[in-house]
């Protein structure tokens, strides 16, 4: 059985929009890998877990470093929650709170 891949809703479908392109191209071949060989079997440099059930697909590109946070939903799918690039150091509280709290809206 094979993995799919979900967008939430339009607002991440417009945060991913946003991405530079080269970016949005490591993001592709990283979701090639995942329903590929399935998330669980993904690791750093290309995912790191975050929190209770988020994680983050990491692309770096000439633009920036840009992060996609996801969770692993029922029935074999990735559910991308938010997308940002970033610009610090660490992943921003904030943007895990706002995945955290819009994870909430997936149906099991």
């Amino acid at each position: 059985m094979t993995w799919t891949v979900e967008v939430l809703n339009e607002t991440v479908r417009g945060e991913l929009g946003a991405l530079p392109l080269d970016i949005r191209a490591k993001l592709v071949r990283i979701l090639d890998m995942m329903v590929t060989v399935g998330p669980q079997h993904m690791r750093e440099p290309h995912v790191k877990p975050l929190r209770n059930k988020l994680w983050e697909m990491r692309m770096t590109g000439r633009d920036g470093i840009a992060r996609a946070i996801y969770v692993v939903a029922h029935e074999r799918r990735i559910v991308i929650v938010h997308a940002f690039v970033k610009k610090t150091q660490r992943t921003p509280p904030a943007a895990i709170r706002l995945a955290a709290e819009r994870a909430k809206e997936i149906v099991s």
